[in-house]
């Protein structure tokens, strides 16, 4: 379920608070594949099924880079901010892979709103998030990211 916040205020109001958790989302191979197209990062781990199949995971794996790009859309679905006219990443202060994600694995965030400071012309809010696996014991990434919002 999306929260929204109607203007900053709202979102002042927010901080500190459990966004809650995402739907379910499949990482298929087709997708590790267009993730190393777009990169250039064809490493048989990710992109030849047969051979990681014989690899560490016994099985292709996504790139990590891929699990923390997919934060984004993810998040989307979590927080929605309205009355704002621009909406940036601004970085990310802290990012984890604990777990890889097998192709075919399915994986759903769960996000908290850790904090919302002013900055000129707007503000920016900081993200805890977690990126788990289904059916896994560890997490795929674990993020703090960092959004600005400008009225």
């Amino acid at each position: 379920m999306t929260v929204t916040a109607n203007g900053l205020d709202e979102l002042h109001a927010l901080a500190g608070s459990e966004l809650g958790v995402t739907d379910w989302l499949e990482v298929g191979q087709g997708r590790i594949d267009t993730f190393a197209d777009a990169t250039d990062d064809h490493q048989w781990i990710h992109t030849d099924p047969e051979k990681a199949a014989q690899g560490p995971f016994g099985a292709p794996i996504a790139h990590g880079y891929l699990t923390l790009s997919l934060f984004i859309p993810l998040f989307t679905d979590l927080l929605d901010v309205q009355g704002v006219t621009t909406k940036v990443n601004y970085g990310l202060d802290k990012v984890r892979f604990p777990s890889p994600v097998k192709a075919g694995a399915r994986i759903r965030l769960r996000a908290t709103l850790a904090s919302v400071e002013e900055v000129r012309g707007g503000v920016q809010i900081a993200v805890d998030g977690t990126v788990e696996i289904e059916g896994g014991d560890k997490p795929a990434c674990v993020l703090r990211s960092l959004s600005r919002f400008y009225a």
